[in-house]
């Protein structure tokens, strides 16, 4: 991973190297190129020529000596005084005599936990966080689904701002009709990440249940038979409409709601949705919402059976449901 703060990566690094030492360009304008400003071009360069490609890989900014480092046995002093008094960084300064700001990076460096999920009386962690959740993943394909909608802007005729440009459509904002929006209903399962998506023109229960069972007969022809829970967000489609529950109840599940504003407890949907959005519907340009409607069969067939997925040790979805 490049350091937070590096304009190029190592590949980049060598590719400068290469354009300035082997093909001969001026470092100017590789650097104008690469984005780049001329001393930090040179820094590369030259670095290149004192060590070679050890020279391009990432030194840590870490001082060789630290003169006035807090001592062990004062961090130590520290962290005893938060865990019997269990008080903020500003008494414990008072109280030690360190600094509040050391005090912070003291207890930041040894994960002391937030005095907010602390239990006052016995200073056992009792509370979690969406920080400080353990990341779960179900045993078996099915045993729970996660589903969701995500609205998209119709795209006119002959395509958008993303065809034509802004200023193109922005002559044209005041007298087109207003085109509303497309919903993608998704399904994406807990285990496998074996996912579904269709474009409704609405997210209304009825549709909501439709998908649902569209889905699930998705699901069984690729291996995933039995549908045991359905967690979705608390909109009103899936918590009051009968439809929908009744949906569920066909397909011998149980639905499961998010604690209300905690969307990460949805989390996979969630991020199923983003990859939709980069590599799908935003990925090339469009010339009508039917277009892109008709594309994303093909996406969710390659998201599956091939899209290599680093939460599935570099398998596909296809793969994990194979496997288990």
């Amino acid at each position: 991973m490049s350091h937070a703060n590096a304009r190029l990566t190592l590949h980049g690094r060598r590719l400068l190297v290469d354009r300035v030492r082997n093909q001969g360009q001026p470092i100017a304008h590789v650097a104008a190129a690469m984005g780049i400003s001329r001393q930090c071009a040179h820094r590369w360069v030259n670095r290149f020529d004192a060590h070679g490609e050890a020279g391009l890989h990432e030194r840590s900014s870490r001082p060789h000596h630290s003169p006035n480092k807090t001592s062990p046995a004062r961090e130590e002093e520290v962290l005893q005084a938060r865990a019997e008094h269990r008080r903020g960084q500003d008494w414990l300064a008072a109280a030690t005599g360190v600094p509040a700001r050391t005090i912070n990076r003291i207890l930041r460096r040894h994960r002391m936990p937030a005095l907010a999920v602390l239990d006052p009386m016995t200073g056992e962690m009792i509370r979690s966080s969406k920080a400080t959740a353990v990341r779960y993943e179900k045993d078996r394909p099915g045993e729970l689904v996660h589903v969701d909608v995500k609205k998209l802007g119709k795209i006119p005729e002959g395509g958008g701002w993303r065809a034509h440009g802004r200023e193109a459509m922005q002559a044209q904002k005041c007298r087109r009709p207003k085109i509303g929006y497309d919903y993608v209903h998704s399904m994406v399962d807990d285990c496998s990440r074996l996912s579904y998506s269709e474009v409704l023109p609405d997210e209304t229960g009825a549709s909501c249940a439709g998908f649902l069972e569209r889905a699930a007969a998705y699901f069984a022809e690729h291996g995933i038979r039995r549908i045991e829970r359905v967690m979705t967000d608390n909109a009103f489609a899936y918590k009051n409409s009968q439809a929908f529950m009744d949906a569920v109840a066909r397909l011998g599940a149980r639905q499961k709601f998010i604690r209300p504003h905690c969307p990460w407890q949805n989390g996979k949907v969630e991020r199923y949705n983003r990859t939709l959005a980069q590599e799908w519907a935003y990925r090339r340009v469009w010339t009508s919402s039917q277009e892109r409607a008709e594309g994303l069969a093909g996406w969710v067939q390659e998201y599956n059976t091939e899209r290599a997925h680093t939460s599935l040790g570099g398998m596909t979805p296809a793969q994990r449901v194979s496997l288990t």
